[in-house]
């Protein structure tokens, strides 16, 4: 699978992960922020991620 994964701050200034098909639609993104960058990875690997 040749998705695109986003891991980002949001306005909030909290991490999210978004993840897109390579058609550009979004088919994944988390549904809360979070205050660290490492549980938003953990998040973002229960639902495929499998960058760093």
């Amino acid at each position: 699978m040749n998705d695109k994964w986003d891991i980002y701050k949001d306005n909030q200034n909290e991490w999210r992960w978004r993840r897109t098909a390579p058609n550009g639609v979004i088919v994944g993104a988390s549904s809360q922020g979070y205050v660290n960058r490492s549980d938003c990875l953990e998040n973002a690997r229960r639902h495929g991620y499998t960058g760093s």
